[in-house]
């Protein structure tokens, strides 16, 4: 194509010959406020173990650590026919998995329906209603005149929700605009159950589970070399396997030391008491002006929802507060308002292959209404990478607690989320950061040599990964392990497992 130029490599810190010393002073202010070295990303990592080890014992801490009653890994082996069910803040989506004989292998069909906004503010009755409205249409679609069993479903409920059990939980609070009277603080299993049967839908409920602990096990499933899953998206979390001997709160339960159970880390929460994270003069505000001041800590620092609104609040300070006057004697009203650019447009903005940078020039002036000079552009770009740069290597801190809590030599790690599958350069400077909290030798071999811990991309956690946990479920129902597990004898009624016991399902 005529006029392209050739890619920038990452992080590059742009040509800043000819931009004015004012801002180029107002730059390197910002570079030492965001740039985390190596040794403040070990101190972060140490203070992680630490809080990932007091949120499983009974005092608790900032970090939940939920523990999920999945109870280990899948062996690849696993067989049936499953429902996936996953509740997202816009859409609902249906799976039918098909686990075969081959190891690792799937097959899935799915469908989505779009959530009605008038749901959002509604009943409990019109929700499940609708949910289990959409279930029957799949089936009588998909299967339409067969007999069929009760077919079991996985549902991802990616809500904050506390579970005694895997197949029930209790809605903590509602997020993704979400405000319906009567259902915080109740669990969610029942009514979805009764909208079921009183539709006549042939399912069972099996496993309610959390999108990051199905992107655990469905990674897990094609990958025996997963050891974590995380989710680098709108919000960020993680989950891994911990031995029950090593979760004092569920002491009382008395359950074998060395058996698996799936960790929901919530580890958003991570250094709300603020000890250890770097936070900007930004982050301070953007943690004041959101709904919950004071929580979600590491969260607002890393996740996608809030790399937008740091990007914002720099430039409208610097338009309003410093000598330099980015913008002067333009009309800033549009970057005034909060949340009005998303992580997207940073991505946007890293992304522009243009020497003089005019893909964002362009941008600022669609989006904001606003003409930048070239050292503005400039600028911009590097605030961009360094608000980027940052996410990157606070998720790898994440990441090397796990490790380093586990004593893992080696893992792979299924990540999936927005941030991490569109944002640029993301995956690399997570990569960065973790060779320097590990001091790992550079590489021999070149690109192709491969990190002791590397992150990869995940499989599909709450589609495939449900559909699993599902599965397991029933295959520890049918050995007897009910530990977790709140209606045993009903979960097998009237599906495959319980009409041929010898088979898995």
């Amino acid at each position: 194509m005529v006029g392209l130029g050739p890619r920038r490599q990452p992080s590059r810190k742009g040509s800043m010959a000819d931009v004015p010393k004012d801002l180029l002073r107002e730059i390197r202010h910002l570079e030492e406020l965001f740039t985390i070295d190596t040794a403040k990303l070990k101190a972060i990592t140490e203070h992680f173990v630490s809080e990932l080890t007091k949120g499983l014992t009974e005092e608790g801490g900032s970090i939940p650590m939920n523990p999920t009653w999945c109870m280990g890994f899948p062996n690849g082996y696993e067989t049936g026919t499953f429902l996936a069910l996953d509740m997202g803040g816009t859409n609902l989506r249906v799976c039918e998995v098909i686990l075969p004989e081959e190891k690792g292998e799937f097959d899935i069909i799915q469908s989505k329906y779009r959530m009605p906004e008038e749901l959002k503010t509604g009943t409990a009755d019109e929700l499940w209603g609708y949910i289990a409205d959409c279930l029957q249409q799949f089936i009588e679609y998909h299967h339409e005149g067969e007999e069929l069993d009760q077919l079991p479903l996985g549902f991802t409920f990616s809500y904050p929700a506390s579970q005694d059990y895997i197949d029930h939980g209790v809605l903590q609070r509602w997020t993704k605009g979400f405000d319906i009277d009567g259902v915080e603080g109740k669990d969610v299993v029942p009514p979805f159950e009764e909208a079921l049967k009183e539709r006549g839908v042939p399912i069972r409920l099996t496993a309610l589970i959390n999108d990051t602990t199905g992107t655990l096990i469905a990674s897990a499933y094609t990958d025996t070399e997963v050891k974590i899953g995380c989710i680098f998206g709108t919000g960020c979390n993680a989950a891994y396997m911990e031995n029950c001997g090593s979760i004092p709160k569920l002491a009382h339960m008395n359950l074998p030391p060395d058996t698996l159970m799936a960790i929901n880390c919530e580890w958003g929460a991570f250094d709300n008491e603020h000890v250890i994270l770097p936070r900007t003069p930004y982050d301070v505000v953007i943690d004041k002006e959101s709904p919950r001041p004071g929580q979600q800590a590491f969260e607002k620092m890393i996740a996608g929802l809030y790399l937008g609104e740091l990007f914002r609040l720099v430039l409208v300070d610097l338009h309003d507060n410093k000598e330099i006057h980015i913008f002067e004697g333009q009309d800033i009203g549009t970057l005034r308002k909060p949340y009005s650019l998303d992580a997207s447009f940073l991505s946007a903005v890293e992304d522009d292959p243009f020497e003089n940078l005019s893909e964002t020039h362009d941008l600022l002036a669609s989006k904001l209404s606003l003409r930048a000079t070239k050292p503005e552009l400039e600028l911009c770009r590097r605030l961009a990478e360094l608000i980027g740069t940052r996410a990157a290597r606070l998720s790898a801190c994440g990441v090397a607690a796990i490790c380093k809590k586990k004593d893992y030599k080696t893992a792979h790690v299924g990540a999936d989320g927005s941030v991490f599958n569109k944002y640029p350069h993301f995956k690399a400077r997570g990569a960065q950061a973790l060779r320097e909290i590990f001091d790992w030798e550079p590489k021999k071999g070149g690109k192709s040599a491969r990190d002791p811990v590397e992150i990869v991309a995940a499989e599909d956690g709450s589609g495939v990964g449900a559909a699993l946990i599902a599965a397991l479920t029933i295959k520890r129902v049918q050995e007897g392990q009910l530990a977790g597990i709140k209606n045993a004898d009903a979960m097998l009624k009237g599906t495959k497992a319980e009409k041929k016991p010898e088979e898995q399902v």
